[in-house]
Order: C-alpha cells, then structure tokens, then sequence
C-alpha cells in the first residue's frame, strides 16, 4: 500500500499538547478530510493519534514520536523506547531523527538503526534530515526513504531555506541519493508541491499549510496588518 503515495500529497496530521486543536479525535477527523481531498497518506505524531486515524482511513500512515530528552536536541523518534511505543500502532514507515544533532545518553544514530532493525527488521524507516550529508549517511545507514523535514530546523542547518535557487537542495539529493526522497518542511504552497514532485521526490508532505488553521489564520491577519499595506 505504501507504493500509493508515490508521486502524490501525505497529509501530516499533528497538534501538540498546547495547540487548539489537540486531540486524536480531531485529528483523525483531520485524516478523513485529507483523504476526502486526495490524500494519498498521512503523516502523525503519538500513539494514540495513529490509532485513531487508522479505525477511519485505510491510508498508508508515517508515524512519529515527538519527545524531549535533557541534553539532547534531537526530538522526532528519537529512542528505542518511542519505536516500541509506536509499533503498538503499527505504522507503516516510522520516522526518525536522522540529523547530527545530540541524541538522548549520548547513543548515535548508527546505533539506534542496529537495534531497530534487529528487532523490527520488517519495519519501513524515514529518516528526518536537515542536510545532504545528513541524508547520505542515512541512505549508508539503511533507511528505506529519505526525508528534508528539517531542513533549517536544526543548528547545523541554520538559515538554510528549502525552496533557495529553486529547490537545489532538493535536486542534489535526488541526484546524489539511491533511496526515495520524500520532501516536507515548509512546502506550503500547491505550486511548490507540484515543482517538487516535477523534480523527482518520491512524494511530498505537507503539515501546517493544511492542518494547522491558527497558523493559517496568521497569514490572514498579518496580511491585513502589514506595512505595505
């Protein structure tokens, strides 16, 4: 069923615990509108969030952890104990923290990849990058897709914006990367979901631009209020 997704929009369904519209009820209301829309998959965060959209979509699902360890910056999936967490969800590909960022007791990525795959080693893993040697060394690593989620989200990848000279980092990695590129982080518009698909990802995910109406709301207000106005 993952091969669903290929060429088409996921849909990251999240709302964390101070946003207005936490709520795995919500957000797996959130799934059946995206698919109502087209969707070919959807991306979530917790356990009981995966559970609740798969009782009601029957799509491919990507499933996340979001945790914070003291001491370390890297947050998506970043243990063992959220993958045996999200296993009891049975998501189809679980992402992770795949960036040079400070995991939790010190463990290095390359090590964390072992004990998933030696426990799980049917389970389909994403690695959430920030930078293309980043995602080399997670395509060295084993990981079955690649992902730009975090691409000017982490200290390493400071100021860097996805869509500079027209998506270049995004070319590099298609070009220099034998394992699917899913593209997401701050593709929030149809036309850039398109240019990027024209590039060659495998698919492209979109978040907040959908599924986060204060945020949506903002550009509205901002608009209004802004000085060129």
């Amino acid at each position: 069923m993952i091969e669903n997704v290929k060429g088409e929009l996921i849909v990251s369904c999240q709302a964390l615990e101070h946003e207005p519209l936490h709520s795995s009820y919500i957000m797996s209301r959130m799934a059946v509108a995206a698919k109502e829309g087209g969707a070919k998959g959807i991306r979530s965060n917790s356990v009981s969030d995966i559970q609740a959209i798969k009782e009601v979509v029957d799509l491919p699902v990507i499933g996340i952890i979001k945790r914070d360890y003291e001491g370390a910056d890297a947050f998506i999936t970043p243990t063992i104990k959220e993958v045996d967490e999200l296993m009891e969800a049975h998501p189809d590909i679980i992402a992770i923290d795949a960036t040079t960022s400070s995991r939790p007791n010190g463990e290095t990525l390359s090590d964390l990849v072992t004990t998933i795959k030696s426990k799980y080693p049917k389970q389909l893993l994403m690695a959430d990058c920030s930078t293309l040697e980043e995602m080399k060394k997670a395509e060295a690593l084993g990981f079955d897709f690649i992902g730009t989620t975090l691409v000017g989200y982490t200290k390493q990848s400071q100021g860097v914006k996805i869509e500079t000279n027209d998506f270049e980092l995004i070319k590099e990695a298609v070009q220099e990367i034998n394992r699917p590129i899913i593209a997401e982080g701050n593709i929030d518009t149809p036309e850039k979901v398109k240019r990027v698909l024209e590039i060659g990802v495998y698919s492209v995910v979109v978040g907040s631009a959908i599924t986060r109406p204060q945020l949506i709301t903002k550009k509205f207000v901002d608009a209004i209020h802004s000085k060129d106005n």
